[in-house]
């Protein structure tokens, strides 16, 4: 038996976190974190932290082996070297965006987001008075790529949000405006890239992204990239960062990471920037100085651990994950054959569409009542979404079956 397969419902529920303190017996299955632990060497990095008593403010060689372990993982993994001065810490991958938003994006500047898309990604560009235009992505199951980011449709999108800045600016709205010399290198809307996609699961290839890199270099934009789920790509897949695939890509584009969903640390506040251009990057040492230094020393020191020391680890979860995946389709097709799905090439969420199964009101709520399991509910994700819910099958996979099964009894009730 797998070690995983041995954690059980009560010591899950005996750690009092988000994920299991959704009621009394509710299988949580909405937030995305897993259910493993942690890998050791991260458990020895803070033990390493309170024996040296490193409870103050950051000294610059923690902030410097963070920025060499992002760069070495970068260059290793994924084959993209990034300078290590070039990377910046950050408490997590949403306050990065809202940094971003403000540091290197025109006031007004639109946001086009893919959809169904990552929840905070929906509700973040209002707080700082930026408009969101969705484009919703594209699904063929029969397709290499079952799930598609539309390069016509994202191409009326940008031209969309080209005459909005330019009625702005006619208007002579402030908003619209940057004062001389100190406005953002790109004038045009921004693109929020999620890859590996979360809810879908989706890994964009490089001709895809390609192609991507041209609608937004021929309308001057931005393009804000995250790629925190790029440890978790399954067999037959592989993870590009956007900002390696030209010239183009690495000048319009910031990137975000974190260890915090393949190594199981969101609970530490650590995540960082990486910038492809030196001009961004001397911008952002300029204006985001104070986002960095949110950063907690305990997500750091355990970043650098889990970047240079717990890969092995980081992959065996994954495998893992993908085991997670394949049991998902076949419980899915005994238990709910009524759920469409496309099964993720990437990340521990599935999306599943449920607008088949006659569910009174929201399913998320359906599924919570009736079966005692926590889902996110797809209205969170997008415009149009509220027949979707994004499962987390990041758990032991006992625990897994159990709430497939809950969910089929809760449909077949409504026979």
């Amino acid at each position: 038996m797998h070690p995983y397969d041995q954690i059980t419902v009560e010591s899950l529920v005996g750690k009092s976190g988000i994920k299991w303190s959704q009621g009394e017996g509710v299988i949580g299955a909405f937030i995305a974190e897993t259910d493993f632990g942690v890998a050791e060497p991260i458990r020895a990095a803070l033990r390493d932290l309170d024996e040296r008593d490193l409870f103050g403010y950051a000294p610059a060689w923690m902030v410097r082996e963070l920025q060499e372990a992002t760069a070495e993982l970068y260059a290793q993994e994924h084959g993209w070297r990034v300078p290590a001065r070039q990377v910046a810490p950050l408490p997590d991958v949403i306050a990065g965006f809202a940094a971003f938003l403000d540091v290197f994006t025109a006031p007004g500047a639109p946001v086009i987001l893919p959809t169904p898309a990552y929840m905070p990604f929906l509700r973040v560009p209002g707080l700082h008075e930026r408009r969101i235009i969705e484009v919703p992505m594209r699904r063929d199951p029969e397709a290499s790529t079952p799930w598609r980011l539309d390069p016509a449709d994202l191409e009326t999108a940008f031209a969309a949000a080209d005459a909005e800045l330019a009625a702005a600016a006619a208007s002579g709205d402030a908003a619209s405006r940057s004062a001389a010399g100190e406005g953002p290198r790109h004038r045009g809307p921004v693109l929020i890239l999620c890859n590996p996609h979360n809810p879908t699961g989706k890994v964009h290839t490089r001709e895809e992204m390609a192609q991507i890199a041209r609608v937004v270099q021929a309308h001057d934009g931005w393009v804000f990239s995250d790629e925190i789920h790029a440890p978790v790509v399954y067999s037959g897949a592989r993870h590009v960062p956007y900002a390696s695939t030209g010239a183009a890509a690495a000048g319009h584009t910031v990137t975000a990471t974190a260890a915090s969903k393949a190594f199981n640390i969101p609970g530490l506040r650590c995540a960082q920037l990486l910038f492809s251009d030196e001009a961004d990057a001397a911008r952002w040492a300029e204006r985001g100085e104070f986002v960095s230094k949110s950063a907690s020393n305990p997500g750091m020191l355990a970043t650098t651990a889990a970047y240079r020391e717990a890969r092995v680890w980081a992959r065996e979860t994954r495998d893992y994950l993908e085991g997670n995946r394949d049991e998902l389709g076949d419980l899915l097709t005994q238990h709910l054959p009524g759920v469409g799905w496309i099964p993720p090439q990437a990340t521990f969420l599935a999306w599943l569409d449920v607008s088949a199964l006659g569910v009174p009101g929201c399913p998320q709520e359906f599924f919570l009542e009736r079966a005692a399991v926590s889902l996110t509910d797809g209205a969170q994700c997008g415009q149009g979404l509220g027949g979707h819910v994004r499962l987390n099958f990041g758990m032991p996979r006992p625990v897994l079956r159990e709430a497939v099964e809950r969910m089929g009894r809760a449909a077949a009730q409504l026979a």
